[in-house]
């Protein structure tokens, strides 16, 4: 990219990633929660609040702005000399980066949990992302997202996905998804391969069939996929705090004031 280009990159970058008042679709999570199930490997999807959420959002048709890798604290030791760092992630002003709980703190989350991983692909899961600290955000990638705000356009939805993928696809810039996407590719590890059914030409199961799992290119992975992958599992904090709904307290109904509001409790310190 031009200089020029990297220039209004950054001004973009800039006046996208400034929070905007977005009601989130759910509460955030009590950080003490996230920090007592969150295990190394995890994909911490976030509803964010700014500009460039809103447009991620549009595009995806989902919940989900963002994704944060979860590598621990003892991956990070040392990092930039801050302490409590245990998560990578692709910022668009900062570039790829390491990062603490607390920065998601006010945000909705939702907890995307690997199936299966041996501490051996635990481990190169996590090097594979500490190995990217410093990369940049794909600006050309924040251009291309910018069109669709000013104003936002309807576009059909086969689509948004591609639209996603408009970046430089310079292997030493990343977005977020991608960024996840390909440390998961290094291992094997699918996240929403295309599947194919293949014959199999045995003459002796004519009508047998195997699939084949096709590598996605991983530019074209958004926040959502962790999500519906069916790979994940989906890891709900307020359930691992011993939730019980026989002990939800409900606001009373008949009072006036109550038709228009109704106020859940769950005993638990929110």
């Amino acid at each position: 990219m031009g200089s020029l280009a990297r220039f209004v990159g950054r001004q973009l970058a800039r006046y996208l990633a400034r929070e905007v008042h977005v009601h989130g679709t759910a509460p955030p999570t009590p950080v003490q929660w996230l920090r007592d199930t969150l295990v190394p490997g995890d994909v911490l999807l976030i509803e964010g609040h700014s500009r460039f959420s809103t447009a991620i959002k549009y595009l995806t048709q989902s919940t989900w702005s963002h994704a944060a890798l979860f590598v621990g604290r003892e991956a990070l030791v040392g990092q930039d000399g801050i302490e409590n760092l245990c998560f990578i992630e692709a910022d668009v002003q900062m570039g790829v980066r390491a990062v603490g709980l607390d920065l998601f703190a006010p945000h909705h989350t939702r907890i995307c949990r690997p199936v299966g991983l041996l501490a051996a692909d635990r481990q190169a899961l996590i090097q594979h992302a500490v190995a990217q600290l410093g990369r940049q955000y794909d600006l050309r990638n924040v251009i291309d997202l910018a069109r669709y705000l000013f104003p936002t356009p309807p576009v059909p939805a086969r689509f948004r996905r591609r639209m996603l993928s408009l970046g430089s696809g310079d292997p030493t810039k990343a977005i977020c998804s991608t960024l996840i996407a390909q440390a998961f590719q290094a291992i094997g590890y699918p996240v929403l391969p295309e599947v194919r059914l293949m014959n199999r030409n045995d003459p002796l199961c004519p009508d047998c069939q195997d699939e084949i799992y096709m590598v996605r290119h991983h530019s074209l992975f958004a926040p959502r996929d962790f999500d519906v992958s069916p790979y994940f599992d989906i890891v709900k904090p307020t359930l691992r705090q011993g939730f019980d709904f026989h002990g939800v307290q409900w606001g009373d109904l008949t009072t006036p004031a109550a038709t228009n509001h109704v106020t859940l409790t769950t005993g638990f310190d929110r």
